[in-house]
């Protein structure tokens, strides 16, 4: 996503249908609605006939999914992780590197007890 501030693609309204939310975010209905079942945060109300209303909250925390999921390459479970933390992808990429650092030098350490 080359825009700094998805957000701003997003239509000023209260509540989104998910055919409007699938074209503002560019992915299927089929896959909101699996990201629905992976990701607890979206959470759109539903009317009487059951159809989804998606908030402008949860269109923009699917925006940040989309690009976890298909620009930073996370997997769904990182991109959980990285939502319930509140980290950005940037964060979690830099706390992910520390964390191979430190595995490293503990390695490294367990060798030289060996």
């Amino acid at each position: 996503m080359t825009n700094e501030n998805p957000s701003l693609d997003i239509p000023d309204k209260l509540y989104f249908k998910i055919g409007e939310v699938s074209e503002v975010v560019g992915v299927p209905a089929y896959v909101l609605r699996f990201w629905e079942s992976e990701f607890k945060q979206i959470r759109p109300k539903r009317t009487a006939s059951g159809q989804r209303l998606y908030r402008r909250r949860d269109v923009e925390l699917i925006l940040k999914i989309k690009n976890l999921l298909y620009n930073q390459k996370f997997t769904i479970q990182g991109a959980r992780r990285c939502i319930q933390s509140g980290l950005g992808p940037d964060d979690a990429a830099s706390a992910e590197s520390l964390l191979d650092e430190i595995r490293a030098e503990l390695i490294r350490i367990r060798n030289l007890l060996d």
